[in-house]
């Protein structure tokens, strides 16, 4: 009850002032999803390589499932997670979701339950999808458009029958900010940079320039559209590169265009290549980009992508699909990641081992809880010293 005998409930203040316009109806997305993937994920290979390799890693982070402080190895949430339709496996659906997220700023799972427990996790396409903000201004519907048809996700019951992930924006109250709209710039001017390469070998790998008459009076228009014709026929094209180009009497060749060292084209689009890279958190060693290689050798930066790019973003999405799933389940589950089990970290862990197993002053038990395992079945060893870590 509050000061004045009043009941009183937990909401945010200026949450309703976030749907004041838009009560119960439809908030679009403010951006073009397809001219993103289509530019940047179908057409550019930087981004394409940035976005596959954060949603591979990120899908193969082993998951675990915590009951308080002990580890389950066999349950329903697992095995859900484990084959969450019979199309996909898990790593394939995850990889679907952090590919959008890379894309589009926003993913969405569908969860399909059978008597108040989930037997199924889609994946649904970010473009489809548009938010129906409630009174409080927070989403209270999710409307899924296709081929003309609507479903409409009411989000009530234990489990939500959405969930939406999204990245932070600082300007949408309901829609995440992706990577790749940070690099659009980079993104035209590299994109820019591939059509200029094939124009140029299109057009026998030589700039344009013009052909000017030095001789008396004018070409009429049947010798302009004869030499017009002769130029197009037999000096453009790959096919044609390097072919002397033959003028009659009174013809001069002029270039016109700069070179491509007067525009330092190539570092023009290594630069745009890093800026991607960049916008996506992916060192540009990985990628093979040359230049602002700052990391001593491909181990040290591959490291530096996990540690940096991958594993928050697995840890946001476990902590995310946990609280979401686990109000399914019995109460106390707690969703986590393994990070021991990524390969690149082991020159981490092993240094960690180390480390604690040479701190003589712990017990068997303390080194166990400092590496990340449970209170093993005694502190000392026989001896009366200290063990090492299983």
């Amino acid at each position: 009850m509050g000061i004045f005998g009043r009941r009183e409930t937990k909401a945010s203040r200026v949450g309703r002032l976030m749907s004041v316009e838009a009560l119960g109806r439809p908030v679009w997305t403010p951006r073009d999803y397809a001219s993103l993937a289509q530019e940047g994920f179908a057409r550019n290979p930087v981004v394409f390589r940035s976005v596959r390799m954060i949603a591979e890693a990120a899908a193969s982070a082993p998951w675990l499932l915590y009951e308080g402080e002990k580890e389950i190895e066999r349950h329903p949430l697992l095995a859900l997670l484990q084959r969450p339709n019979p199309a996909q496996s898990g790593v394939s659906l995850m990889e679907t979701v952090y590919g959008h997220l890379m894309v589009a700023g926003n993913a969405y799972l569908e969860v399909v339950a059978l008597d108040g427990e989930p037997r199924e996790l889609f994946a649904l396409r970010p473009d489809r999808m548009k938010v129906v903000a409630g009174a409080d201004g927070w989403p209270q519907a999710f409307e899924y458009s296709v081929a003309g048809r609507v479903v409409r996700f009411a989000q009530d019951g234990a489990v939500p029958p959405i969930l939406h992930l999204s990245l932070f924006h600082p300007l949408n109250d309901h829609y995440g900010f992706a990577p790749i709209e940070a690099a659009q710039t980079s993104l035209d001017i590299h994109n820019a940079s591939g059509a200029w390469s094939k124009a140029l070998l299109d057009n026998a790998a030589r700039p344009s320039g013009a052909l000017v008459y030095t001789g008396e009076g004018h070409l009429n228009d049947e010798q302009f559209e004869r030499l017009k014709a002769e130029l197009e026929d037999g000096y453009t094209g790959a096919r044609n590169a390097g072919r002397p180009l033959l003028l009659e009497g009174g013809l001069d060749w002029k270039t016109m265009a700069m070179s491509p060292r007067d525009m330092d084209f190539i570092e023009a689009k290594n630069q745009a290549a890093r800026e991607i890279a960049l916008a996506f958190g992916v060192p540009p060693m990985l990628l093979g980009i040359p230049g602002d290689n700052t990391y001593a050798n491909y181990r040290e930066a591959n490291r530096a992508f996990w540690r940096q790019t991958v594993l928050p973003l697995v840890n946001r999405t476990v902590q995310a699909m946990g609280n979401w799933l686990g109000a399914a389940y019995e109460p106390g589950l707690r969703l986590a990641f393994d990070p021991d089990g990524v390969e690149a970290l082991a020159v981490e862990r092993d240094a960690l081992w180390d480390r604690v197993a040479a701190a003589d002053f712990l017990t068997r038990d303390e080194k166990r809880a400092a590496v990340g395992y449970g209170v093993g079945d005694g502190g000392r060893q026989e001896g009366g010293g200290d063990a090492v870590p299983d």
